[in-house]
């Protein structure tokens, strides 16, 4: 008896129907050489989509959530219930984008499949982690060298 919470779904007893780990069957049969290029370049559009819509979270999504909670401000005078309705907003769609993302993922991975190749795991969390990397770094970028702020502490000057 496997008591692995990875192996029961993080329950003692049995598991929770539908979160067994994915079984593949073999490779399917290869289709013509037409076929796997068409299946390659789909993989390839569904990993850029997936690439586009993870460097969203760093720069439209937070900006369209703070234009509406401006506005709800604005509407309003209330500035507490727009900074509420912006965590909201921006809560809801990065939550559903990233529903969105593991769907695309587990697409991504049925039609490497289909090209011909061995593909098991998603790549999902490098899509993640690198859409973080160039995002953090962006972002520095541009606070250090554009956003006109000062970084020197407060009475020090040079």
């Amino acid at each position: 008896m496997k008591t692995d919470p990875t192996d029961t779904g993080g329950m003692f007893v049995g598991r929770r129907p539908g979160t067994g780990p994915i079984r593949y069957r073999a490779l399917p049969p290869p289709g013509s050489r037409a076929r796997r290029r068409f299946d390659a370049c789909i993989a390839a559009l569904i990993l850029l989509a997936m690439v586009i819509i993870s460097l969203t979270f760093w720069g439209p999504v937070p900006l369209l959530a703070l234009w509406v909670g401006s506005q709800i401000q604005y509407l309003t005078d209330s500035p507490g219930l727009g900074i509420l309705c912006a965590f909201l907003l921006i809560l809801g769609i990065l939550l559903g984008a990233l529903m969105v993302l593991r769907r695309m993922d587990r697409s991504w991975v049925l039609v490497r499949r289909a090209a011909g190749h061995d593909q098991r795991d998603g790549i999902l969390g490098v899509v993640f982690a690198t859409t973080c990397a160039i995002g953090a770094v962006s972002f520095s970028i541009w606070l250090i060298f554009f956003s006109g702020a000062e970084l020197a502490p407060v009475g020090i000057h040079f």
